[in-house]
């Protein structure tokens, strides 16, 4: 099967529909998401989460029985809401809504095809949505440049990654790698954070 369209959706529609949740929650809480869920805690806290949701998603729904052609909109709205709460630091969209589709019965390779399809409309409001505020706040001198640079670098990723999911083998892969990686990392920060708090009370006393 040919990697995902990210121009040609089977169901706009449903790429619509999952579209809204992430774009409100975006707009009326993006400052205090970053003011309240972007410390070294949350992070880790929502890289746990997500890895434990992915791979209990993922044992829980077998191969799948669904396929693309069975899409509802009620199906778009639960990968929205999988979007809304990527927003969260260390959730990871992807990671997220390929949880929710395998939770809605979707097969691992039609998971993955839903997931990369409806990402290219949150993708582009995120990014308007923060060069927007950034252009209000003023972006400091010399910033600028690597800003574009961080720009044109996640793009290239993106792309290079929809080309490795467009590997049939590696999207009927088991998610319980990906999940084992992020729970890995989120322990690796609590650890992290619990020595240097030890540390830091071991130094006051």
């Amino acid at each position: 099967r040919a990697a995902p369209s990210f121009f040609k959706p089977p169901h706009l529609g449903l790429v619509v529909i999952s579209f809204l949740p992430p774009a409100l929650a975006g707009y009326l809480l993006e400052e205090k998401i970053e003011r309240h869920l972007g410390t070294p805690g949350t992070i880790a806290a929502g890289l746990l989460a997500g890895a434990l949701g992915m791979g209990a998603a993922d044992a829980h729904s077998g191969p799948g029985r669904r396929s693309l052609a069975s899409a509802t909109m009620r199906d778009g709205l639960v990968l929205g809401i999988a979007q809304a709460l990527a927003l969260a630091p260390g959730v990871s969209r992807n990671g997220s809504t390929l949880a929710a589709a395998r939770l809605r019965g979707f097969s691992r390779e039609d998971a993955q095809t839903l997931s990369w399809e409806i990402a290219l409309p949150v993708i582009i409001g995120a990014s308007a949505l923060k060069s927007a505020r950034a252009c209000q706040r003023g972006i400091p001198a010399g910033v600028g440049k690597a800003l574009a640079a961080g720009t044109f670098a996640s793009f290239g990723s993106t792309l290079l990654s929809a080309r490795c999911l467009g590997d049939t083998r590696t999207r009927r892969r088991s998610l319980l790698p990906y999940a084992v990686y992020r729970g890995l990392l989120a322990l690796l920060v609590i650890t992290r954070l619990r020595r240097n708090s030890t540390e830091h009370a071991a130094r006051n006393h």
